[in-house]
């Protein structure tokens, strides 16, 4: 996707970038139905991961009072996932965003069950990656569902990737750190399914609760710029953090074993023809 100049600089001034419909609807609906499949098997192989803990803090709360639903990687489970990052539009707008040359850091989803699915709090990304310029890597947070206020859509404080916050151990989370930014300054990304939220690894961000009846998910690829580490890490290890671009990209041969670039819409297509997207009996 060729973003305009307004675009970049609302990026870099405010540190995010929300596109509505930036997936189209027939693409949203592909992601949701292979989503579905791998929380499915995720669940049934009790493999998957709640990150919520207990209002103690000490171990998950499997209970189901309190859920996060987390998978990652997501493309060692799903070959539409291998070739989402090598989408045309998803390599241009990152180009646009944090230059080229870049790798695929992680990618990974957040299922939030209705009524008991919690959000996940305040952070920096970078108080994990820590590079040196949190505008060389950002992440891509496509809902999966609408995600609005009700739901416990994203928010993010504007021009926070100016600032450094201190980060503890979540409370609320087995795994995670938080922080606690001036939650005056908030703003809610609502986004109908199929739209990103491209935030940089500096800008403080957060999901709350699900309230409602219906699930909400959503999914975030993060990209890292080769001079930022981005080389470096992939040098160390490439198994599911593929090259997307530079000289030592091969379009997940290297990767994967085979190439999935120039594959998303076979693999799209696929998804919504398996048996999985047709109406299951009650």
């Amino acid at each position: 996707m060729q973003l305009n100049e307004k675009q970049i600089a609302e990026f870099r001034n405010n540190g995010y970038l929300a596109i509505e419909g930036f997936f189209d609807l027939i693409e949203a609906k592909a992601l949701r139905l292979e989503l579905e499949r791998i929380y499915d098997t995720e669940l049934k192989n009790g493999t998957g991961i709640n990150c919520a803990v207990q209002t103690d803090g000490t171990k998950r709360d499997n209970a189901g009072e309190r859920q996060n639903l987390q998978v990652i990687p997501l493309n060692n489970r799903s070959d539409l996932h291998k070739a989402l990052p090598f989408h045309p539009k998803v390599i241009s707008a990152v180009q646009h965003l944090i230059g080229d040359e870049f790798m695929l850091e992680l990618d990974q989803a957040f299922w939030k069950p209705p009524k008991v699915g919690i959000g996940t709090s305040w952070h920096q990304d970078n108080a994990y990656f820590k590079i040196a310029d949190p505008l060389r890597g950002t992440a891509m947070w496509i809902a999966i569902h609408d995600a609005n206020v009700e739901n416990g859509c994203m928010h993010v404080i504007p021009g926070s990737h100016r600032e450094s916050y201190e980060h503890y151990r979540d409370p609320q989370s087995d795994h995670h750190i938080r922080c606690d930014p001036p939650e005056e300054r908030a703003v809610p990304i609502e986004l109908k399914a199929g739209g990103v939220l491209f935030f940089c690894y500096g800008v403080a961000h957060c999901t709350k609760s699900n309230l409602t009846d219906k699930e909400r998910a959503g999914v975030a690829l993060h990209f890292l710029h080769n001079d930022f580490g981005g080389r470096e890490l992939w040098e160390n290890n490439n198994t599911t953090k593929p090259m997307l671009r530079g000289p030592l990209a091969t379009g997940g041969e290297a990767e994967f074993g085979e190439k999935f670039e120039g594959r998303w819409e076979e693999l799209m297509n696929a998804v919504l023809a398996s048996d999985y997207s047709k109406p299951k009996n009650m």
